[in-house]
């Protein structure tokens, strides 16, 4: 049996993460995840896929995120047809996510060719709500720690990874004529001692590991995450307008919801409204309740009347109205919108109204990629672009590092260390170059790793004739 990986994303940056492994003759996808970010990286979505999407046999999915799974639809519009394994929790999720994708596209479509903005006389989405109809029936889900076997020679089973609901690693076998090799993929690790979600798992060792890296460089303190938190809303009301918090619909939204309701139980800060405006995130948030085993919250967190998912202060938007109306507010009010990194959604209308406003506040609690609007914000951008149109940046705008729901370098450093032995090779991915580069660094100086940082659209052999 030999064995190759080739990188089609989610090398050298965080976003587009795709892992094809050709076993043999058999060719196995590891996340089909969208780019997003830098405009380069975007039109990449456009171009033809690297190979014939008819080859691959199977697609596995390490969680729902989109920068994982929002290029299926795609893929299957190109002529895939195969299974697409992942935990249950991810196929909920994917199901929302891809959904939620694909309107905003033929949304945003549709209003750019209304405007004139496009340089497309007849702008269209990537993908559309008919094409995500044609995934949903191949998604295969599994619980953690259960074996799959994709054939004869290929099994694999998922690892409870923390980071949002269903995140997994996936730990693969390979069964060759002479020996049985293993791979590990860590996709998004999440954070320990979390409020919400279990510690990653101490995964068996394997002999190639693909590490995520996405804040390889950062050490995001969470011991005083509710401190910063508290401050960070207490300047925004002292600013005198409306807070808006920026939020993935899946996980981070709901973290939000957590601290803000300690927050005003605790007398930390005023009392006032709380707005989701997510009909993505309202839908996330219910599947709490359909898979416990994957997060800490008991029956009491989910049910009981006074939570923070049901508040007195809290309301949730359903409706395009209701949304809307939000815009005649002007002080007093926390609205928290996704997307997370300001790529498009509901936030994008907030964002348009509120970042002129000078008495406004936009509180960053997460990660926000090279050449999203969130990065160019938090660079000092006097003016970003939103449906086309020049928008100044005259609000307050304030970040949180302690939220994030990714390991940091200490946490991904204790996560490498529990394995019992040192894998034969480790690639650095999911992650920025100077963070790919200085978590290399680490691992190869201090556990003595033989480290990789892999380009986009690098082949690498991993096993001859096993």
């Amino acid at each position: 049996m030999d064995v190759r990986v080739k990188f089609l994303g989610g090398a050298g940056t965080v976003t587009g993460s795709k892992y094809l492994l050709e076993i043999d003759d058999f060719k196995l996808l590891i996340d089909c995840g969208l780019f997003q970010g830098l405009k380069e990286l975007r039109l990449q979505n456009w171009d033809d896929f690297p190979i014939a999407p008819s080859e691959i046999d199977a697609v596995v999915l390490t969680h729902a995120h989109i920068d994982h799974s929002g290029y299926l639809p795609r893929l299957v519009k190109q002529g895939f047809g195969g299974p697409v394994y992942c935990t249950s929790p991810t196929l909920d999720l994917v199901t929302i996510l891809l959904t939620d994708s694909a309107k905003l596209q033929e949304e945003e479509a549709a209003y750019a060719a209304k405007k004139g903005y496009s340089k497309h006389a007849d702008p269209k989405p990537l993908y559309n709500s008919e094409d995500v109809k044609m995934v949903i029936p191949m998604l295969r889900s599994s619980d953690l720690n259960e074996e799959i076997k994709i054939n004869d020679k290929i099994s694999l089973h998922f690892l409870y990874a923390g980071h949002i609901l269903g995140a997994s690693s996936v730990y693969l076998k390979l069964k060759g004529d002479h020996q049985t090799k293993s791979i590990l993929f860590s996709g998004d690790l999440g954070r320990y001692d979390h409020p919400i979600f279990y510690d990653p798992v101490a995964p068996p060792s394997p002999d190639i590991l693909f590490i995520e890296s996405t804040y390889g460089n950062r050490v995001n303190n969470a011991s005083n995450v509710e401190d910063d938190f508290a401050d960070a809303l207490n300047e925004a009301r002292r600013n005198g307008g409306c807070t808006l918090i920026p939020a993935f619909a899946v996980g981070r939204t709901q973290e939000v919801l957590y601290y803000i309701k300690k927050l005003l139980d605790d007398g930390k800060i005023e009392s006032q409204k709380v707005y989701v405006d997510s009909p993505m995130a309202i839908d996330a948030t219910r599947l709490y309740v359909h898979h416990p085993s994957f997060h800490r919250l008991t029956d009491a967190d989910l049910h009981k009347g006074d939570n923070f998912l049901h508040f007195k202060e809290l309301t949730y938007c359903q409706t395009q109205e209701s949304s809307m109306a939000l815009n005649e507010i002007k002080s007093g009010a926390i609205i928290i919108s996704a997307s997370g990194m300001l790529a498009g959604g509901r936030i994008l209308h907030h964002l348009y109204h509120r970042l002129p406003r000078e008495n406004d506040t936009l509180l960053f609690t997460g990660f926000q990629a090279e050449g999203t609007r969130g990065r160019d914000i938090q660079e000092g951008n006097k003016e970003v672009k939103i449906f086309g149109l020049s928008v100044p940046v005259n609000c307050n705008h304030l970040k949180i590092d302690g939220l994030s729901a990714h390991a940091d370098q200490p946490e991904l450093l204790r996560w490498a260390s529990s394995f019992a032995e040192k894998p034969k090779m480790a690639f650095l991915v999911h992650g920025e170059k100077e963070s790919a580069q200085e978590l290399s660094n680490i691992l190869h100086e201090k556990l003595e790793w033989n480290t990789v940082i892999p380009e986009y659209l690098e082949s690498v052999q991993l096993f001859t004739s096993i």
